[in-house]
């Protein structure tokens, strides 16, 4: 696995992950949800800093957006969920950051798991997201 900083050419893929992800992990987001918010993604992807988590054969698996002490986005493939690659994000955001923060959708399931299980503490619940979306 190698971890790079990402480039121009990554942000397709990294939409991919991002749909992949979304499909397999947010249940819960209805179709006009996910269209609405899958058009922010895409307008935010080229203007962000990604680092990506690439196989063995050059195929990035996976992306973190990180920001001052946050972690913005991670979203691995769901075909490669478990393989290791959020958790060298993770690993990566650690290195940006000594101790950095997260704001984990509590109705994907998978995320507060994952995040307590690398470290992270449970500091606060808020009823919506960062856009006012009711989702905790």
């Amino acid at each position: 696995m190698i971890l790079r900083p990402g480039e121009p050419r990554d942000v397709s893929r990294a939409l991919d992950i991002w749909r992949a992800a979304v499909v397999a992990t947010h249940g819960f987001l209805s179709p006009d949800a996910r269209a609405q918010i899958e058009v922010q993604v895409a307008a935010m992807l080229p203007e962000v800093a990604l680092w990506v988590a690439e196989d063995r054969k050059g195929m990035v698996q996976g992306f973190l957006i990180f920001a001052d002490d946050m972690i913005e986005a991670l979203f691995v493939h769901p075909d490669v969920h478990g393989q290791g690659f959020g958790s060298a994000l993770v690993g990566k955001a650690l290195e940006l950051h000594p101790a950095p923060r997260v704001d984990a959708n509590e109705q994907a399931d998978n995320a507060l798991p994952f995040y307590l299980a690398r470290g992270f503490v449970r500091t606060g619940r808020s009823p919506t997201d960062a856009e006012g979306r009711p989702f905790p």
